[in-house]
């Protein structure tokens, strides 16, 4: 189970540096301890489409979450 666990938060991790860099141009989110590589000035429309993207990649996954809880279900009640 902890295997699991730390899957998915590696794939959470990955999902999140993906959307810092398509849409807020940020190339990693490690801590660097220096002011200038640790903030960054980004337009509210950079915002908005990063919020958006994460947004629908927790859309999706609540979709794909439900969708396999019904195939279960149905599964379940096939046998």
């Amino acid at each position: 189970m902890r295997k699991t666990t730390t899957k998915a938060a590696q794939q959470l991790d990955k999902l999140l540096a993906r959307i810092a860099l398509d849409h807020l141009f940020i190339e990693t989110l490690a801590t660097r301890n220096s002011d200038s590589l640790d903030f960054h000035d980004v337009s509210v429309w950079g915002v908005k489409s990063a919020l958006m993207a994460a947004y629908q990649a927790g859309l999706a996954a609540g979709q794909s979450t439900a969708a396999k809880a019904a195939d279960q279900v149905t599964q379940q009640q096939a046998a």
